[in-house]
C-alpha cells in the first residue's frame, strides 16, 4: 500500500511538471537580431519586418499567441533564451548537432545556403586554399560560416571576425576585407544589392558539409518546452499546407 501510494505521488507530480511545461501562452517572447536583410530588419520608419519577422507572426497568430520581439545581438542569443530572457529564437538560426546539445529546435522552416562574396576587382573564380592565401576573409563571429572558415582556411588566411554583419560590410566597403562568407539572403541584401561599389560572388553556393551547414534555419525553445514548440511545428504545417507560407516566401525571395 506504502508502495502504490508513493507511485500514484510520482505520477501526480509529473503530470502536474508535464502541466506547467504544456502552459498556456498570451504571448511568446522570440529573440532576434537584427538588422539582416531580408530575414529581419527595420524599414526606415523603423517598423521591425523581414521573412522571420512576417513568418513569426503569421505563427503566432494561427497559434492564438501573439509575438513580442526581442531584439538580442547574435553571440549572446542562447545564453538570453536559457536566461528566460525570450521564449524562444527565431533569427536564421541553421539547426546543426552542436545547438542541439543546448536547444529544441522546432521543424525546419527554409534552408538558405552560404556564400562567398567579393568586390569584383579580386578576380577568383573561386574561393579554395590556393585563391584564399593572404587575403582577409570576414565572417560573424559565433556563426557556422566563422566555423567553417576558421577550419578550412585559417592556416592560408587571416580571419576578421564581426559581431554584426553591418561592421563586416562596413569593412569590406573600407577595402580592410577582401572577401567575406555570409548566408546567401543577407550577402546579396548588403552587397549585391549596394549601389556603392561592385560586388560579386565567388564561386558556387555552399550548403554541404551538414556538419557545418546544418539542416536548415528553425526556431529554438529551452529543451524543456517541447510543448511550446509542437505548437510552432502544427502551425507551420498549416501555413505551409494553405499556402500562406508560399505568400510570404514570395514577398522577400520571388516565386521559385
Amino acid at each position: 500500500m506504502k508502495k502504490l501510494l508513493t507511485v500514484s505521488l510520482l505520477g501526480l507530480a509529473v503530470a502536474a511538471a508535464s502541466s506547467a511545461h504544456a502552459r498556456d501562452y498570451d504571448s511568446v517572447r522570440i529573440g532576434v537580431d537584427v538588422p539582416y536583410e531580408p530575414m529581419e530588419y527595420r524599414t526606415a520608419e523603423g517598423e521591425l519586418t523581414g521573412f522571420d519577422i512576417d513568418l513569426g507572426n503569421a505563427l503566432c497568430e494561427r497559434i492564438g499567441v501573439t509575438c513580442e520581439w526581442v531584439e538580442q545581438e547574435w553571440d549572446g542569443i542562447i545564453p538570453g533564451l536559457m536566461s528566460r530572457n525570450y521564449d524562444a529564437i527565431m533569427s536564421s538560426m541553421t539547426i546543426n548537432d552542436e545547438r542541439r546539445q543546448q536547444v529544441l529546435f522546432s521543424d525546419p522552416y527554409i534552408t538558405m545556403p552560404s556564400a562567398w562574396f567579393a568586390p569584383s576587382s579580386l578576380d577568383i573564380s573561386e574561393a579554395n586554399e590556393e585563391t584564399l592565401a593572404g587575403k582577409t576573409i570576414g565572417v560573424q563571429r559565433g556563426t557556422l560560416q566563422d566555423n567553417y572558415v576558421t577550419d578550412n582556411f585559417s592556416s592560408v588566411a587571416d580571419i576578421s571576425r564581426y559581431s554584426t554583419a553591418d561592421d563586416m560590410v562596413l569593412d569590406m566597403e573600407a577595402q580592410r576585407l577582401d572577401i567575406v562568407f555570409l548566408d546567401f539572403p543577407i550577402g546579396q541584401s548588403t552587397l549585391l544589392d549596394s549601389e556603392e561599389a561592385e560586388y560579386v560572388v565567388v564561386g558556387e553556393r555552399i550548403s554541404e558539409p551538414k556538419e557545418y551547414f546544418g539542416e536548415g534555419f528553425g526556431i529554438a525553445f529551452r529543451q524543456r518546452d517541447e510543448a511550446l514548440a509542437e505548437q510552432f511545428n502544427e502551425a507551420l504545417a498549416e501555413l505551409q499546407e494553405d499556402g500562406t507560407y508560399d505568400e510570404i516566401y514570395a514577398r522577400y525571395f520571388g516565386e521559385e
